[in-house]
């Protein structure tokens, strides 16, 4: 709590930004005074999936245009240990698929809250289309008519 505003951190990648993650940071825009959102770096993304589509620059001035965050910095480790220190905040959003990483905070008095993504777009799921898509297109492309098949009408 800084003052008697209560202070909420949401972080993640936002690679491929979506509307879930949208829907996450006005879900924890709504449980207090103040957002801060933590954009994972490129390095930090690399240590535990596949590295972004989207540059880290990129996906942070996106954080920084939309509504909903007051701040948005880089976060470097998913331990949040010190943020909790330096920043003050209250409650942590992170979404479900981290169910029970984060449950450490609570014994630095934060409240953590899973968020529930549910069914529904993922960067994952959006870039697993891209590339079906693709394929598709690539196997359509190499199985197509060749050039050197003539269909006209003979005279």
């Amino acid at each position: 709590m800084i003052g008697n505003k209560t202070v909420v951190y949401t972080s993640g990648t936002f690679d491929m930004l979506h509307i879930n993650h949208l829907k996450m940071i006005e879900y924890a825009r709504a449980l207090g005074d103040i957002l801060i959102v933590g954009v994972n770096t490129d390095e930090l993304v690399s240590t535990y999936k596949s590295t972004p589509i989207i540059p880290f620059e990129e996906r942070i001035g996106l954080m920084k245009a939309i509504k909903g965050p007051d701040i948005v910095i880089p976060q470097k480790s998913l331990d949040h240990t010190d943020k909790v220190k330096k920043l003050n905040f209250d409650i942590f959003v992170v979404g479900d698929d981290w169910v029970g990483k984060y449950d450490y905070l609570k014994e630095l008095g934060v409240e953590v809250v899973y968020f529930p993504y549910g069914d529904g777009i993922s960067s994952s799921s959006l870039k697993k289309r891209i590339y079906n898509n693709y394929k598709k297109l690539q196997h359509k492309a190499n199985n197509h008519i060749g050039l050197e098949v003539d269909v006209r009408e003979k005279k």
